[in-house]
């Protein structure tokens, strides 16, 4: 194909290189959100209990 450069036995060419960094990028950022945890909560309100009244 014209344009088209074949690398060299043995050479990882540079679209490959960014590729592979792209993709630990990403599993990092992954592994990093899923130890992250839930965020903390306020203590929540206490509930109100109603009575309801026999007629």
């Amino acid at each position: 194909m014209p344009g088209h450069t074949v690398a060299r036995r043995g050479r990882i060419s540079t679209r490959h290189v960014r590729g592979f960094g792209a993709a630990l990028i990403a599993v990092a950022a992954l592994v990093a959100a899923a130890n992250a945890g839930p965020a903390p909560t306020a203590d929540p309100q206490p509930v109100q209990q109603v009575a309801v009244q026999d007629r």
